[in-house]
């Protein structure tokens, strides 16, 4: 007998959207009463449906527990599946109606901070120039947050970088460059008119600086302690672009930031870089898509955009 995934089992079987929409509710609900009720079902239907589900997949997909549902390995599995099948029907819904107003397409893409200042948008500057009625999504969040809706399929495709510990299982990474860091200041900072910066110059400074925990402190802390220096006591943690200008307009305290994200807003005279060259540096990022997902047409002309911006940026 041929064991061989048949790509077309859920036709055979018949899968029900409706069972994919129970799944989702039991997921956010965790009870098989509350996810009726949101369903607009009476809880013997969904019990049922459930029932034909998990007969249909020969598996159990949840824990039934005394107070509530909890996903088994496999329920988590299809639960991921379902999402994503169900994102993708709304997407193809949406594209119908773009299609008949006579739009061009759609695509989401995400984004983290240093390419989401000059490569996206010189991208799409490139596209609205061809398509100008193509309705373009922009998520600009740190790469973990990314990868998770890319995951989900809410996202076409993101640029961004994968780090060992999200894993890159079902994800196809094209690396584009590395993202080395600056020291930035106020104008007119005491700073700016030295040539002979050096870090334990900088290790006396009060600065503005990402949250412990993240990559970038991580890097900047490293950076002094290679240097046998400690790294500044004197620091406030965010990531608000709008507090950080704000707070190195006020005071004399550093930043540290991406060298092309600081390059930008020195271009609006919002801050300056200092005169001096960090050892220090976030991992390259690059272009990321889902294995074996068949992007739409206006992903694919975004895509193209960006493949086009970037050789000639990096």
């Amino acid at each position: 007998m041929d064991d061989a995934p048949n790509p077309n089992w859920f036709l055979r079987a018949r899968l029900k959207t409706r069972q994919l929409l129970l799944l989702i509710a039991l997921d956010d609900h965790r009870n098989i009463h509350r996810a009726a009720e949101a369903l607009c079902m009476t809880q013997p239907a969904a019990s049922k449906q459930l029932k034909d589900l998990e007969d249909m997949l020969d598996v159990r997909l949840f824990d039934r527990l005394p107070r509530g549902m909890e996903p088994t390995l496999f329920g988590e599995t299809m639960i991921r599946h379902a999402r994503m099948a169900l994102t993708s029907l709304a997407a193809a819904h949406d594209d119908i109606v773009a299609l008949k107003k006579g739009l061009t397409g759609q695509v989401e893409v995400g984004v983290i901070m240093t390419p989401g200042m000059s490569l996206l948008p010189k991208a799409i500057a490139r596209v609205k120039a061809q398509a100008p009625l193509m309705r373009i999504g922009v998520q600009m969040e740190i790469s973990k947050v990314l990868l998770d809706l890319l995951q989900r399929g809410v996202l076409d495709f993101m640029i961004g970088r994968i780090l060992e510990e999200d894993g890159s299982g079902g994800l196809h990474y094209e690396e584009l460059t590395g993202e080395p860091a600056c020291a930035v200041a106020r104008l007119g900072h005491p700073l700016l008119s030295r040539d002979d910066l050096s870090l334990a110059d900088l290790a006396t400074q009060s600065w503005i600086l990402p949250p412990p925990g993240s990559v970038l402190r991580h890097r900047w802390e490293l950076m002094f302690r290679r240097a046998a220096l400690e790294p500044p006591a004197n620091a406030v943690d965010t990531t608000a672009l709008l507090v950080i200008t704000a707070l190195l307009q006020q005071t004399d305290s550093l930043h540290v930031m991406p060298l092309e994200v600081a390059k930008y807003y020195a271009s609006l005279q919002a801050l300056a870089i200092l005169p001096i060259e960090l050892p220090c540096a976030m991992d390259a990022f690059g272009i990321i898509t889902r294995e074996g997902h068949l992007l739409s047409p206006g992903a694919r002309t975004l895509l193209s955009e960006v493949r086009a911006v970037a050789a000639t940026l990096y």
